[in-house]
C-alpha cells in the first residue's frame, strides 16, 4: 500500500461552498489522530471486518515501517531524530516487533480467535484506507499540514494539501456529489438510484473492496441493509447543494472572540451536520440520529 491519496469527488454549489470527498492511505498508528476532526464524514477499513489471513498477507508484503525514527525528548514533537546507526538498529526492533506480532496472530487465528481480536495485533503495522469527505478543510490543513505535527500524518494531509490545491471543483446545481459514480455509469444506467449506489460504494471501504466493485443490485442491497440497522454513516458522503430557502433557515452568523469581546465578522455559515451549505443522504432519512427509537424498534 503505503501513502495515497486521491480526490473521488469535488464539487461547489451554486452559493460557493464546496465539497470534497477523498481517499487517502496513511498509517493505522495515527487514524486516532484523523477522527479528532469533528467536521469529516468518514469511513474506513475495519480491522472486525478484514479477514486476518488477508491482514496478516499485507503485513508481510508491506508493513509500515517509521522512516522518521525522533529522539526522545520533552513535549510531544521529536525534534531531532536518532544518528543513522540508530535509526537503523530502531527499523530492526520495529521489524522484530512485527514478526512477533504476526506470530501471535497465527497463534490467535488458529485457536479459532475472532477477526476483530487478532487483527488487533497487526495494526501497528498497518496501512489504513479512508473515504473522507467535508466542506471544512482548513482547521486540519493548519494543524496536520504542519511541520509539529507528528511526520505520519504530516505527510498524507500535505498529499491531500496539494490534490485539494489543485483540484477544479465541478458546479453543481440540482445534482449530487456523488463519490465513486462515474458519469458514464449515469448515462448507461438512467433510472438507477445512484445516491443509494454511492452511499453503498463509500460503505464497501470497510472491507476493502469499494475500488472497482461496481455490482448496482449489490450496491443497492448494501445502501439498504446499513439503512435498515441504523449504520448511517456511509450515507453522509453523498449530498446535494442547498436550496435558496435551506440557506436562509440554516443561516448562522459567524462571530468570532478577539481580545476581550466577541465580534461579528459579517459573514454567515450555513451548517447541517458538518456540512456547510450541503444536505447530506443521511440528513433525508426521517429520524436518521436515532433510527430505531424513530421506528419503535430496538437496536
Amino acid at each position: 500500500m503505503s501513502y495515497d491519496a486521491k480526490i473521488l469527488a469535488d464539487s461547489i454549489s451554486p452559493a460557493g461552498h464546496r465539497l470534497t470527498t477523498f481517499e487517502v492511505t496513511f498509517p493505522r498508528i495515527v487514524l486516532a489522530e484523523f477522527n479528532t476532526h469533528r467536521v469529516f464524514a468518514r469511513n474506513s477499513a475495519s480491522s472486525r471486518a478484514i479477514p486476518v489471513e488477508k491482514m496478516l498477507r499485507r503485513i508481510v508484503d508491506d508493513p509500515f515501517i517509521p522512516v522518521y525514527w525522533g529522539k526522545n525528548q520533552k513535549g510531544m514533537q521529536a525534534e531531532q531524530e536518532l544518528t543513522e546507526q540508530e535509526q537503523q538498529i530502531a527499523a530492526s526492533m520495529w521489524r522484530q516487533g512485527l514478526r512477533r506480532a504476526i506470530e501471535t496472530a497465527n497463534e490467535l487465528l488458529g485457536l479459532g480467535v475472532h477477526k476483530q481480536i487478532t487483527n488487533r495485533f497487526l495494526e501497528v503495522g498497518m496501512w489504513h484506507t479512508v473515504i473522507v469527505s467535508a466542506t471544512e478543510w482548513g482547521n486540519f490543513f493548519n494543524l496536520r499540514d504542519n511541520n509539529k505535527a507528528q511526520p505520519e500524518i504530516h505527510h498524507a494531509a500535505d498529499l491531500l494539501h496539494q490534490l485539494f490545491k489543485a483540484s477544479k471543483p465541478v458546479e453543481r446545481r440540482r445534482d449530487w456529489h456523488l463519490p465513486l459514480v462515474q458519469p458514464e455509469e449515469m448515462q448507461t444506467h438512467p433510472e438507477t438510484n445512484w445516491v443509494e449506489i454511492s452511499a453503498g460504494r463509500c460503505a464497501r471501504v470497510s472491507l476493502l473492496t469499494h475500488d472497482g466493485k461496481r455490482d448496482l443490485v449489490e450496491d443497492t442491497r448494501l445502501h439498504n441493509g446499513l439503512l435498515d440497522n441504523g449504520h448511517m454513516s456511509p450515507l453522509e458522503h453523498p449530498a446535494r447543494p442547498m436550496t435558496p430557502d435551506e440557506l436562509v433557515l440554516f443561516s448562522q452568523r459567524v462571530v468570532e472572540w478577539r481580545r476581550d469581546a466577541w465580534f461579528d465578522t459579517g459573514k454567515r455559515t450555513h451548517f447541517l451536520g458538518n456540512y456547510n451549505g450541503w444536505v447530506q443522504h443521511r440528513k433525508m432519512i426521517p429520524g436518521e440520529a436515532d433510527i430505531h427509537t424513530y421506528r419503535g424498534t430496538t437496536a
